[in-house]
């Protein structure tokens, strides 16, 4: 849900009357949790990349082989060699995958290792790319039911979006054949946030969303 500004004064009509304007209330220093969001935020944004995959299809008239647009999601710069972390099923069948940084420029990248069973996807730009710096790692294992978290994307290449929310839950099995130890929490992933990262408080990444 997107909600307009507020203009600095609403007129308000109610049964043929007029209300009087009422001015806004500038607001005070931002809350330390807001200002830790906002610097995990502008910190992290230019590591967290744009994947866009094609696929191959033969067309059924001219049987030519045809490129076309197979799926989207976020990734995130793991390293200085270019390695770039995703979803195996953001990549999942296809023929190519581009990254696409946050400056808007745009890449090929090459799969160089996939773990479907973990829905982890592994891909790499080249090394003399000038690259933003890698995210920083930090560790999940200790991590508790409450603990406040970021999930950063790059939707459809719009730039940046985060969401914040809390570990719901460790080590949850949601039952589907898969790893199984997953990290609940209720911060949204919204379309196009697959394969981006997840941060603790400290601006460290903790899981993939």
């Amino acid at each position: 849900m997107v909600l307009w500004h507020l203009l600095p004064a609403l007129t308000l009509l109610s049964s043929g009357e007029s209300a009087s304007p009422r001015a806004i209330t500038p607001r005070g220093d931002l809350a330390a949790d807001e200002k830790s969001t906002i610097q995990i935020f502008e910190k992290s944004k230019a590591s967290v990349v744009f994947i866009t995959t094609q696929e191959q299809v033969v067309d059924a008239w001219t049987r030519n082989v045809m490129s076309v647009p197979r799926g989207s999601g976020s990734g995130f710069i793991w390293d200085d060699a270019g390695h770039v972390i995703t979803n195996f099923h953001v990549i999942q069948g296809a023929a190519e995958a581009r990254v696409k940084l946050a400056d808007g420029r745009d890449y090929k990248a090459a799969l160089v290792g996939a773990s479907p069973a973990h829905d982890i996807a592994v891909l790499k730009i080249g090394v003399a790319i000038k690259r933003p710096p890698p995210v920083p790692v930090g560790e999940s294992a200790n991590l508790k039911a409450g603990q406040k978290v970021f999930a950063i994307g790059n939707p459809f290449g719009l730039g940046g979006s985060v969401t914040a929310g809390i570990v719901s839950a460790r080590n949850r099995d949601i039952s589907d054949n898969s790893y199984g130890q997953y990290i609940q929490t209720d911060a949204a992933i919204n379309k196009g946030n697959s394969g981006g990262p997840l941060f603790n408080m400290q601006g460290e990444v903790i899981g993939v969303n």
